[in-house]
């Protein structure tokens, strides 16, 4: 049995994880500012009243994510972590600067393309597992996926303030600049990462087709399918059914968000501490059902929309965190920024799979049938995951050292 003092993250894991969360939510701050108003900068642009360019220059983003994971994943198994990172960090920095310079509408998508080049979250993900202990990795991942959730509620409050004050060249330029600062972050603030395991190589299909990384990543596909699927639709319930204008929708995002954190807590502590993952896990899981039957048969007024929100907001933060710190305990040790970036790529070919699907859903069927769409994938998860295989917690020894 542990020591509680071996229950404790040591100094090295809460600056690990801290100063990570930091550098995803630097990143993500700049790309979140970004997408309430891009659409209305567009119209102004050259080229900007072809809506399928528009939408091109959003999605591509997406889409050379989900091309550059495996591939930045596999180069930090071999030559390190923060050296790739810093290598995406500097092209994603370009891509913002060539964005904010652009005179048309196609030189934007050029920057795109080169911001979604910059693909690091696999190399950092795989960098908070290495320098946290199993029974705590779960909450450094916690810590990051909440970063990211928390910037995005602020950006639908921060961004058309700065689109006024700056315009979208300088929201562009301001990405840009928190890419370079999330470098000196990563140099001066991430504890030394352990040595790379040099060409120490496993094959890629190894990774693709185990049993238990497959459901792992299939799990992370439905949660963005749903996410985005849902996010087509709910805008204009609350618009619609909850008569709130859109300019202050973030008025129930951000309260959501930040509630969910409370709760979420107490579930990850339960997942490590008590080696409480499957149901834990499973329970998530069966949540994301209640909240798409709720917002089939219950949704309509503000408050019960909050609800919904809410709870939706609680099993995805769970599942965020527990999903990435699976993968990295299933993988085996030499090949496991490789497992991350199969992972993150299937978490982005979620992002634009369920962008896709949810508007066709809702554009021939109607919003409810996104809603009964999102449930159907609820159970096929929950099917999934009733045969996985979720690794035991270590035995920590009573006198293992916290500093």
């Amino acid at each position: 049995m542990s020591s509680p003092a071996a229950d404790r993250m040591t100094p090295d894991e809460r600056r690990a994880g801290a100063s990570l969360a930091a550098i995803f939510a630097l990143r993500m701050l700049g790309l979140f500012l970004i997408l309430p108003v891009f659409s209305v900068f567009a119209k102004d642009l050259p080229g900007g009243d072809d809506l399928a360019l528009v939408g091109l220059a959003l999605g591509i983003y997406g889409l050379t994510q989900a091309a550059f994971q495996i591939p930045y994943g596999i180069a930090s198994d071999l030559w390190g972590r923060k050296r790739v990172i810093v290598i995406g960090l500097l092209i994603f920095a370009a891509g913002s600067f060539v964005a904010a310079w652009a005179p048309d509408l196609h030189w934007i998508i050029v920057g795109r393309v080169l911001q979604g080049a910059g693909a690091i979250s696999a190399a950092v993900t795989a960098l908070a597992a290495d320098l946290t202990r199993e029974e705590h990795r779960t909450k450094v991942m916690a810590m990051i996926g909440s970063s990211i959730g928390l910037v995005f509620a602020l950006s639908l409050i921060g961004a058309p303030v700065l689109y006024g004050l700056i315009g979208m060249g300088g929201l562009f330029t301001m990405t840009g600049v928190l890419a370079l600062a999330a470098i000196v972050l990563l140099l001066k603030a991430v504890p030394p990462a352990p040595p790379p395991h040099g060409h120490e190589k496993l094959p890629l299909r190894r990774v693709v087709f185990d049993a238990d990384l497959v459901r792992l990543n299939l799990g992370i596909f439905t949660l963005h399918v749903m996410q985005m699927a849902m996010f087509v639709v709910l805008p204009h319930a609350l618009v619609d059914h909850g008569r709130l204008p859109a300019a202050d929708h973030w008025m129930v995002y951000l309260p959501a968000v930040l509630a969910s954190f409370a709760v979420m807590v107490p579930a990850i502590i339960a997942a490590e501490r008590r080696d409480r993952m499957a149901p834990v896990f499973r329970g998530a899981i069966a949540l994301l059902l209640v909240v798409q039957l709720g917002l089939l048969f219950a949704g309509g007024s503000l408050w019960t929309l909050g609800l919904w929100l809410l709870l939706f907001f609680v099993a995805f933060n769970i599942l965020e965190a527990t999903l990435p710190s699976l993968v990295s305990r299933t993988a085996p040790p030499a090949a496991k920024g490789a497992a991350l970036g199969v992972y993150n790529t299937t978490q982005a070919l979620g992002l634009f799979v369920g962008g896709a699907l949810g508007g066709y859903i809702a554009q021939r069927f109607g919003d409810n049938a996104v809603f009964a769409a999102c449930a159907g994938l609820a159970v096929l998860w929950s099917l999934l995951a009733a045969s996985m295989n979720f690794p035991r917690r270590r035995a920590v020894p009573a006198s293992a050292p916290t500093v």
